[in-house]
């Protein structure tokens, strides 16, 4: 079935865009797909962000899982190696079309959103390689709304750029989360301006909460602001219970950590959730 997937994948890219899709190094390893480029294997890995209320995921975060050999190595390693021989936008093009078909293995009432960080220097190339991403969706039936563009607020120093990276996906339907919010470089006016659906609260926030009652009442605060912005609070970095009573006490329904699900594969993501959902029902 993947092996289709890359085929027609193949096929439809070539003729729209003319793109060869062999450059993108993709194949696939059993149910999941992977791609060897800049000679570092990539892989993806998913992490649920919970809805609390409903007791079910909203969506989950790709997250790029490189290597050489046995070495892991960090996506900061990659991105910056790819930078470095001038194959940046070519690896977040890799990354983006890995995530998609990857998160197209689990099944359609299980996938919910999927957010997708972009590299700050690339913010302002939706309209270019973004079009190769927007085909991949297209293909498989998937709407930009069901995307949420994932951007880290203090990795932009001007506000110009980020605001119109911000207006350029919402005018192609995306959803877009602002990450990091808490964090020192952090600004409300900036967060007016950009309006963002999502807000991210640094995880040093909810590491701190745990034993400092007065960063319990920042927590409580910040969501409330999070909330007069029109955007709906993410408390990430739980890695505890105790951290999530602390968020869901404070406000936040949305949840993200290794308490609340370590990032895995979409295969393993799957045999996680039919085992959740077989012991509920028991």
């Amino acid at each position: 079935m993947v092996q289709d997937v890359l085929k027609e994948l193949k096929t439809s890219l070539h003729d729209a865009l003319y793109l060869d899709l062999d450059d993108l190094g993709l194949e696939t390893q059993g149910s999941e797909v992977i791609s060897k480029f800049i000679g570092v294997q990539l892989k993806s890995a998913f992490q649920p962000i919970l809805d609390s209320k409903r007791n079910e995921p909203l969506g989950y975060e790709a997250l790029l899982r490189p290597a050489i050999g046995p070495e892991a190595l960090t996506p900061q390693f990659a991105f910056d190696f790819a930078d470095k021989q001038g194959r940046l936008v070519k690896l977040d093009r890799v990354a983006r079309t890995l995530h998609t078909l990857n998160y197209l293995q689990l099944p359609e009432s299980h996938r919910g959103l999927l957010f997708l960080n972009v590299h700050p220097k690339l913010l302002a190339t939706v309209n270019a390689h973004g079009k190769v991403f927007e085909r991949v969706l297209h293909n498989h039936s998937i709407p930009t709304r069901q995307v949420v563009i994932e951007i880290q607020e203090n990795t932009v120093d001007i506000d110009k750029h980020l605001s119109e990276a911000v207006s350029n996906y919402r005018d192609r339907s995306y959803l877009v989360a602002i990450d990091g919010f808490g964090g020192k470089r952090s600004t409300l006016d900036r967060l007016w301006r950009l309006s963002p659906d999502y807000i991210k609260i640094d995880g040093s926030i909810i590491r701190d909460a745990e034993s400092n009652p007065k960063v319990r009442k920042i927590l409580s605060k910040l969501i409330e602001i999070v909330q007069e912005l029109g955007a709906q609070a993410i408390v990430q970095g739980i890695e505890t219970e105790a951290q999530q009573h602390i968020a869901i006490d404070a406000g936040a329904n949305l949840l993200q950590g290794f308490h609340i699900g370590r990032p895995e594969s979409a295969a393993s993501r799957l045999t996680s959730e039919i085992t959740h959902a077989t012991k509920a029902a028991a």
